[in-house]
C-alpha cells in the first residue's frame, strides 16, 4: 500500500521542513509505503532549495518546480497527474492542515466505506472578521445557486482513493475550482471537522482581492445562475417597458401631455444603462473563461524535478 501526498507551495521556505518534520514523524506511525510530492509553484525564495535539500536526504521526497507561479490550483493539478499511490492526499504546507490527521483518515478509507475524507474548519479564529463574513457569504450563496454543494469551511486537505484522484484528474478544465470539482465528481465523502489552526511560519498568500477573484472562479465554474438572472432580467425589463410605453401614449391621447421631466428621465437612462453593462460585464466574465478553455494551454509547466517519469506539461 503507497500513499502520496501533495503539497502545493508558493514561498514557504520557513514553513516546509517543520512540515516535512511534522510529516514524517506521523508518516512512520503508520503502516505504508508513501511519497511526500512537494510541488513549487514559482517560488521567489528558498522554497526550491529547501525541497532539493529534503529530496537528497530522503528518497522518499519527490519535488516538482513549476517554470514560473501558476496558481496553487494548477500546482495541486500538477501533484494529482504524478501522484501514483494507492491514496492520494493534499495538504497546505502552512500546517494550517494537521498531518496528525493522517492516520485517521487513512483508517476510515481502509474501512471501505468511503472513497475520500475531507476536513473543514468549524471556526476561524483568528482570521481577520470581514474576511470571515464574506467566506461565509460566498458559501451561503453559492449553495442556493449551484447544483454541487460545497461544504461551508471545506479545505482542500483530504485523503482519497486511487479511483476518485483519478476522477479528478480527468476534469481537465483550465479554469479549476477544486472544492467544487471534489464535490462534483462524487464518491462517498466522510467530512472530519476541526478548530481553525494558524500558520506556523510565513505569511498568507490569499489577499481579499484574490481570494474574491477565486470565488467569483467558483460561481462561474459551477453554477449558471447569474446568466439565468441577466435573461429574467431582460424579460422583466422588456415588458416594464411595454407597459411605461403604453401609459405614454395613453396619457398623451388622453390628457394631451407626455411625462415631463428631463432630469428624471436623464437619471433613468443612467440606471438602465448601467444595469446592461453590468448584466453584459456577468456575460463577458462566462465568455472569457470559455475563450481561456478554447485555448487549451498546458494547466502547468515542469522545468525541474528528481522524477524520471513525471509528466512534465499538461
Amino acid at each position: 500500500m503507497r500513499l502520496s501526498l501533495i503539497v502545493p507551495c508558493f514561498n514557504e521556505q520557513e514553513a516546509l521542513p517543520i512540515l516535512y518534520r511534522e510529516c514524517t514523524a506521523v508518516l512512520a506511525g503508520m503502516d505504508c509505503d508513501y511519497e511526500l510530492l512537494l510541488v513549487d509553484d514559482g517560488s521567489q525564495d528558498g522554497t526550491l532549495a529547501v525541497m532539493k535539500e529534503l529530496a537528497e536526504k530522503d528518497s522518499r521526497v519527490t519535488y516538482l518546480s513549476l517554470s514560473r507561479n501558476f496558481g496553487k490550483e494548477s500546482a495541486m493539478y500538477a501533484g494529482l497527474c504524478n501522484a501514483d499511490g494507492d491514496y492520494v492526499g493534499v495538504l497546505d504546507a502552512d500546517m494550517q492542515d494537521p498531518p496528525s490527521l493522517l492516520p485517521e483518515m487513512l483508517a476510515i478509507l481502509q474501512g471501505g466505506e468511503y472513497d475520500c475524507v475531507a476536513t473543514r474548519r468549524v471556526t476561524r479564529a483568528g482570521e481577520p472578521p470581514v474576511r470571515s463574513w464574506f467566506a461565509r457569504l460566498f458559501y451561503r450563496i453559492i449553495n442556493r445557486i449551484s447544483e454541487t454543494p460545497i461544504v461551508d469551511g471545506a479545505r482542500d486537505f483530504r485523503l482519497m482513493t486511487r479511483d476518485m484522484a483519478q476522477a479528478v484528474v480527468s476534469m481537465s478544465e483550465y479554469n479549476r475550482f477544486s472544492k467544487g470539482i471534489f464535490s462534483w465528481v462524487g464518491f462517498r465523502t466522510r467530512w472530519l471537522a476541526y478548530d481553525n489552526v494558524e500558520r506556523v511560519a510565513g505569511e498568507t498568500k490569499w489577499s481579499f482581492w484574490s481570494l474574491l477573484k477565486y470565488a467569483l472562479n467558483g460561481v462561474i465554474s459551477f453554477s449558471q445562475a447569474p446568466l439565468s438572472f441577466v435573461s429574467l432580467f431582460g424579460l422583466f425589463m422588456t415588458a416594464f417597458s411595454f407597459i411605461m410605453l403604453v401609459f405614454v401614449v395613453v396619457r398623451k391621447l388622453i390628457f394631451g401631455d407626455p411625462v415631463a421631466g428631463w432630469a428624471s428621465t436623464i437619471c433613468v437612462i443612467i440606471f438602465i444603462g448601467g444595469l446592461q453593462l453590468f448584466c453584459l460585464g456577468i456575460i463577458a466574465q462566462y465568455l472569457s473563461k470559455t475563450y481561456m478553455e478554447t485555448k487549451r494551454r498546458p494547466h502547468y509547466i515542469i522545468s525541474e524535478t528528481n522524477s524520471q517519469k513525471a509528466t512534465k506539461i499538461k
